[in-house]
């Protein structure tokens, strides 16, 4: 027996081997230990902000200051001239049990069908349609005519709309014409009709922009899923429903989040056209924080209004988004 073999015990192992190896045990991993970041990755950040310094100096003095103005104005009882007096969270309690703020909130979320629903759906037919139709001679002018009312002002839009939907306007002398007098109405004068009027303005405001969504949407699906769709003999209801829709998930979460925003926030086109009547049947937050804060000396109750609407947007915007991201 050798030196090398009675060092290791094994008579069988040759005097140049390598060591054994113990089952079971690996190699030492050696982690490296973490760094703080390096010069470069400091600078880069620096250069990043510096970058967002001229974006984020408005935002911060327009938006986020008076937000956080508005925020503690909402724990005051102040008519905006006199001393303003501390009362809490009294403002917020007033919002969940006066009836008129819930009879605002209830229009507001009346209007999401209107500015929401019906423009999406408007929008995607319309946007299936002129992709199908797209090279073709009058593409491009019902696409702009489609999205013209987008660009328009609302202050003009709900000028317009007012004398459409006057008892001398063109609806009604439309309806006249073809023999449906009877139904001809004061349309925004109706406590029944001058919600769903006002409702259809949206509609009409909205839809060329859920329709240019879709459109850019399309653009980016790969005509050979169309083309295999169609060989194994799918028709163009068929291609709508089962490549189109599913394929446009980011479209229609982006479509979503701006036209709940319209809905929830609406004000200019419901001032002009209605002004929040008649009476009440018209009146939604954005109306009710003007009329409280500028008419009626309740400056803290339509501040904490103001912050309450601002937090359900946010939700629902979180909501949707995170909805969008989920896997169908």
């Amino acid at each position: 027996m050798t030196t090398a073999d009675r060092l290791t015990g094994d008579p069988a192992r040759a005097p140049d081997a390598p060591p054994p190896v113990k089952r079971g045990a690996g190699p030492a991993v050696r982690r490296r230990p973490r760094t703080a970041p390096s010069g470069r990755r400091r600078r880069r950040r620096a250069v990043a902000l510096l970058y967002l310094l001229p974006a984020l100096l408005p935002y911060t003095l327009f938006a986020v200051l008076p937000m956080l103005h508005t925020a503690y104005l909402s724990l005051f009882d102040w008519d905006g001239v006199t001393l303003p007096s501390f009362v809490g969270l009294d403002n917020y309690r007033r919002i969940g049990t006066d009836p008129q703020l819930r009879a605002a909130a209830w229009h507001a979320g009346a209007l999401i069908l209107f500015f929401s629903v019906l423009p999406i759906c408007v929008g995607l037919v319309s946007a299936a349609i002129v992709s199908r139709r797209a090279g073709r001679r009058g593409t491009a002018l019902v696409r702009t005519v489609l999205f013209l009312p987008q660009v328009i002002p609302l202050v003009a839009v709900g000028i317009l709309w007012r004398w459409v939907y006057a008892e001398d306007g063109t609806l009604n002398q439309a309806l006249r014409a073809i023999g449906l007098g009877g139904l001809a109405d004061a349309w925004l004068g109706s406590f029944t009709w001058a919600l769903p009027a006002v409702g259809l303005i949206g509609t009409w405001v909205v839809s060329g922009l859920c329709m240019v969504l879709f459109l850019s949407g399309t653009q980016r699906i790969d005509q050979e899923i169309y083309e295999a769709a169609r060989m194994d003999g799918a028709g163009p209801v068929r291609e709508f429903t089962a490549i189109t829709v599913p394929l446009l998930r980011p479209e229609f979460a982006v479509a979503l989040s701006i036209t709940v925003i319209a809905a929830l926030s609406s004000f200019d086109l419901i001032y002009i056209t209605t002004g929040g009547g008649p009476g009440n049947s018209t009146v939604v937050p954005g109306i009710l924080i003007y009329r409280l804060a500028f008419g009626g000396g309740a400056v803290g109750v339509a501040s904490a209004l103001a912050i309450v609407l601002t937090v359900v947007i946010s939700l629902a915007v979180l909501v949707i988004n995170r909805l969008s991201r989920e896997e169908p």
